[in-house]
């Protein structure tokens, strides 16, 4: 299989709280890796470091073989162009409708309108929301506006997706929906994906491979039917929802 990002002995702290301490991980071209942990363990601080918001305090990023952390700014722009992200809240304009949120990368990249009234339409049909180019944000429940989310996202043909949360604060049959939209995404667009999620079931559903974090490392990782049978300690209290184990969670 072929690295498409290399994460190298990368260090993050705030403060006095270490939240990355070393970590080390491959992400495969086209898979879909999940990355698992409890709340708070600094699942999203990966991401953040992988898109820039936050540069680590040591370790190196490397994406399709070219450095990230430390490059200069030419050479990050062409690295951050190939990144589509879904944030946990859908993260749309309010004072657009959705034909305008779901046009708003492309016509940051300068596209023609006229092109543009073709891409949006196909994006909203491939998450399952043809019609709705009209509608504002606050007329969408939840699990519509992540799909507009998404749907904004692919527009631009990213070979990377970053999901924060996907299937948070949705039920589980829109989570489910959600889950089939980011394996089809895959499929259809043939695009690298790393999911960041503390939900056990959708991981199943969808990942190629699951990583743990805790205490700031990934501390196992494996294929979705491995990873289930592991005996880990910190695995199977992650699994099992169990309170007592090595997790410290209080």
């Amino acid at each position: 299989m072929k690295e498409k990002i290399v994460i190298k002995d990368l260090h993050k702290s705030f403060g006095p709280k270490v939240v990355l301490n070393g970590l080390d991980l491959t992400i495969y071209e086209n898979e879909i890796l999940c990355i698992i942990g409890v709340s708070g363990v600094g699942k999203s601080v990966i991401l953040k470091n992988l898109i820039g918001i936050l540069q680590p305090d040591s370790g190196s990023i490397t994406v399709d073989g070219i450095e990230f952390t430390g490059a200069d700014a030419e050479t990050r722009l062409s690295i951050l162009s190939k990144y589509g992200i879904l944030f946990q809240g859908a993260a749309l304009f309010d004072s657009l409708n959705i034909y305008d949120n779901v046009a708003f990368g492309l016509r940051r990249k300068n596209l023609p309108e006229e092109q543009i009234l073709a891409i949006v339409p196909e994006m909203l049909e491939s998450v399952g929301l043809s019609g709705v180019e009209e509608k504002r944000v606050s007329e969408l429940s939840g699990g519509m506006q992540k799909r507009v989310g998404l749907a904004r996202s692919i527009a631009v043909r990213p070979e990377i997706m970053l999901y924060d949360e996907p299937t948070t604060g949705v039920d589980p049959i829109t989570g489910g929906a959600v889950d089939r939209l980011i394996k089809k995404t895959r499929d259809t667009f043939g695009v690298t994906s790393v999911v960041v999620t503390h939900d056990m079931r959708s991981a199943g559903r969808i990942a190629d491979r699951i990583a743990m974090l805790y205490d700031g490392k990934i501390i196992y990782e494996d294929v979705p039917d491995r990873f289930r049978e592991t005996e880990n300690r910190y695995v199977r209290q992650f699994i099992e929802g169990r309170a007592n184990g090595p997790i410290q969670v209080l």
